[in-house]
C-alpha cells in the first residue's frame, strides 16, 4: 500500500454550479467522511490526484490530506478512496469520496478476488469455471489492506467448489462473509467432448468448402 500526501481545500460553495467552476480551474470536487466525524466538502488538484493514481498502478493509497481553509493549513486527515465518479463519455474524474481512517482502527471494505491457475476440471474434464463472488468483505487495519485475495483453482476438479472457509487471508485480515458461501466452482459443460470434436470437424469442412 502506498502513502501519498495531497493538499485539499475546504470549500463552502456546493452544488452543480460550484462544481463546474472548480473543474474549469483544474480542481476536482471531493468530500471526506467517516465514523464519528461530519462530512467535509473539499476540492483537490486534478493533476496531483491523477499523478497519485498513476503512481499507484492499481494499488490502494492511504492519503494524508492537508486540509486548508482560507489559504492556511487547518488539519491533516488520513483517508482512503471510497469512490471515484467519472464522466460517462470522456472518463474524466468528476468527484471523489474519501473515507477517513485511523491507523489503529479496524475498517471494513470490499477486496477483489483474483483467480489464479487453470483448474484441472476445465483443462482435463471439459468443465466450465463459474465465479460466484468477485469480491469479499474484509476487516483489518489500514496498513494490512490487501489489494486482492488470491484463489488458486489449479487442483479444482469437475463438480468441486472453493468456499470462503477454504481461503486463508493474509495476516491481520479477517473475511467477514459467511464461511459457507461459494467463491468459485466447476460445472459440467453442456457440450460433450464428442459433440465438441464433431463441431470442430464441421467447422473445418466449412472452411475447406469456402476455400474451394
Amino acid at each position: 500500500m502506498l502513502r501519498f500526501e495531497l493538499d485539499a481545500t475546504i470549500r463552502e460553495a456546493t452544488g452543480k454550479g460550484a462544481a463546474r467552476k472548480l473543474r474549469a480551474k483544474g480542481d476536482i470536487p471531493a468530500i471526506i467522511y467517516g465514523p464519528g466525524s461530519e462530512p467535509v466538502p473539499l476540492a483537490v488538484n486534478a493533476y496531483e490526484f491523477q499523478k497519485a493514481l498513476l503512481r499507484a498502478k492499481g494499488e490502494r493509497i492511504i492519503f494524508t490530506l492537508n486540509l486548508k481553509e482560507n489559504g492556511s493549513r487547518d488539519q491533516q486527515r488520513l483517508a482512503l478512496i471510497k469512490e471515484i465518479q467519472r464522466h460517462p463519455v470522456n472518463d474524466l474524474i468528476r468527484h471523489v469520496d474519501f473515507y477517513e481512517v485511523a491507523m489503529d482502527r479496524e475498517i471494513h471494505l470490499e477486496v477483489p478476488v483474483k483467480i489464479v491457475g487453470i483448474a484441472k476440471g476445465v483443462k482435463q474434464e471439459n468443465g466450465i469455471l463459474e465465479i460466484k463472488r468477485r469480491s469479499l468483505e474484509v476487516a483489518c487495519l489500514p496498513t494490512n489492506i490487501p489489494d486482492e485475495i488470491e484463489v488458486d483453482v489449479t487442483n479444482l476438479g469437475l463438480g468441486e467448489a472453493i468456499h470462503i472457509k477454504d481461503i486463508t487471508p493474509s495476516e491481520g485480515v479477517r473475511i467477514l462473509d459467511p464461511p459457507g458461501l461459494t467463491i468459485v466452482t466447476i460445472v459440467g459443460s453442456s457440450i460433450s467432448p464428442a459433440e465438441e470434436e464433431e463441431a470442430e470437424e464441421e467447422e473445418v469442412e466449412e472452411e475447406e468448402t469456402e476455400e474451394a
